[in-house]
């Protein structure tokens, strides 16, 4: 019998791709065997370059799994650049089966694709094995398809703890973040105490360096104690953590570059969203990373130049969870309808999602910052049934002064008036339509209004759940 590849390589060696690692490439059909849906599909994912990121373009939520797990079909690798278990991304195989992703990046439902967990990523690992045992034991194989960077940081239980007591801390001027901890662990990484991946392969220095972390945050936090007996058990937790990672610990910077030469195509899938962006957000209710294309770089180790396209998802209209300003939220009975009909309730909390209409402003000053080259329009098919839709075109102060962009000051945010545009909706049920051509003509209008507004193309516009429930434009 030959023996089994080495999943735990030295650094900077790659490791083996699985036996059913290799580009996905759809069927061939003449123009007279072919659906114009069909033929729309196959004609935009084969323009598609080799690198592809997929990011949020509002403040998270959009829909960014669904179009990775589909566009992954036709891609060698999926990663995940930043962020951690505070983005949930819900996709479902090919049965229906519902899927709530955390840390697994959306592409490990098609069985072709690598995983990739990058280093601008932090891992919390009794969160990562949770995610890894349910897709087993729902029959998707993960074994030699993860790779977690041995940069990436580690995120502990009492990260989350601390994430708690901070908010509590804030009172009433709370953040409203997930408490899943991600604050705290990206602070301990840019104070330059945090653990790594890679300190797992040194358990003989570990306690030290944890406890070092430890003793730090209850020295900032009254209502966080520890004792040598709970820092012992987390030790030998991490123990048992560090054997079990074992595999799947890999120098992922080398990895992503000599994939690229390898001419291997690459999806990166974008946790969050831009507006959610740790400087372009709405600080500081923002996240702790940066969702916006920039991220793609530093948290994966690759160049700019190797981005060849970039997808801002974007919903037809607009939802927040937690606090923070939000200039077009419906607080009557429009918003709850949208919340409603949209199933708005977040992945990772469950909490109800603030909704309001689409915000051209925030969408425009997305766009600018990330370059993208295509939007993929989420939920159209929620809109269906109103009489009439609007769209936030602009911004303007309370004395009737234009804003130009969207704004870094809360306090001007928060007393701006939108200026909007009405459209007329529509009643018909869109749930089914594969062709673009076969929107209503209402539909078809807002969709190409929202193009020449952003002035970039929209080239995916999701009308359901299902990974069928997209019309390639």
């Amino acid at each position: 019998m030959d023996p089994a590849p080495c999943l735990f390589p030295a650094a900077g060696q790659r490791p083996p791709a699985p036996p059913c690692l290799g580009r996905v490439v759809l069927p061939s059909a003449s123009a007279a065997e072919e659906s114009s849906a069909a033929a729309a599909a196959r004609r935009r994912l084969e323009s598609l370059g080799q690198v592809v990121g997929v990011l949020g373009t509002q403040w998270g939520d959009e829909g960014k799994g669904k179009l990775v797990d589909i566009l992954a079909r036709r891609f060698d690798v999926v990663a995940r650049c930043q962020g951690g278990a505070n983005a949930g991304h819900t996709v479902y195989n090919s049965e229906g089966k519902k899927f709530s992703l955390h840390l697994v990046p959306s592409g490990i439902l098609n069985e072709n694709t690598q995983c990739v967990i990058g280093n601008g990523t932090v891992v919390h690992l009794p969160g990562l094995f949770k995610e890894i045992d349910e897709l087993e034991s729902n029959g998707v194989s993960c074994e030699g398809r993860i790779l977690v960077s041995d940069r990436a940081h580690l995120l502990f239980d009492f990260h989350q703890v601390l994430d708690g007591l901070r908010e509590a801390e804030l009172g009433n001027s709370f953040i409203g973040t997930t408490k899943r901890g991600i604050g705290p662990c990206y602070s301990n990484k840019f104070i330059r105490n945090g653990l790594r991946v890679s300190d797992l392969r040194h358990m003989d220095t570990f306690c030290a360096k944890l406890n070092t972390l430890m003793k730090d945050a209850a020295m900032r936090f009254k209502g966080f104690e520890y004792s040598s007996k709970t820092l012992k058990e987390e030790v030998d937790k991490y123990k048992r953590f560090a054997e079990r990672l074992g595999p799947y610990i890999t120098d992922t910077v080398h990895f992503m570059n000599e994939s690229i030469l390898q001419k291997e195509k690459i999806l990166v899938e974008g946790g969050q969203a831009t507006m959610l962006d740790i400087d372009f957000g709405t600080y500081p209710f923002v996240t702790s990373s940066s969702p916006s294309s920039g991220g793609i770089c530093t948290g994966l180790g690759i160049a700019p130049g190797s981005i060849h396209d970039l997808i801002g998802v974007v919903k037809a209209y607009t939802t927040r969870v937690g606090s923070g300003p939000f200039p077009t939220e419906l607080l009557g009975k429009t918003g709850d309808l949208l919340r409603a009909s949209g199933m708005e309730f977040g992945t990772t909390t469950g909490r109800p999602r603030r909704c309001g209409w689409l915000d051209i402003v925030a969408l425009k000053y997305c766009c600018q910052i990330n370059g993208f080259s295509s939007l993929n329009l989420t939920k159209l098919d929620v809109l269906s049934g109103l009489k009439e839709i609007k769209l936030g075109i602009s911004y303007c102060t309370k004395d009737g002064k234009t804003i130009e962009s969207f704004p870094a000051d809360l306090d001007l945010l928060e007393q701006i008036k939108v200026k909007y545009e009405a459209m007329p909706g529509w009643e018909e049920d869109i749930s089914l339509i594969q062709d673009y051509n076969d929107l209503p003509k209402t539909a078809r209008l807002y969709v190409e209004r929202i193009e020449e507004l952003v002035n970039i193309p929209v080239h995916y516009i999701g009308v359901g759940p299902g990974r069928d429930a997209l019309i390639y434009k």
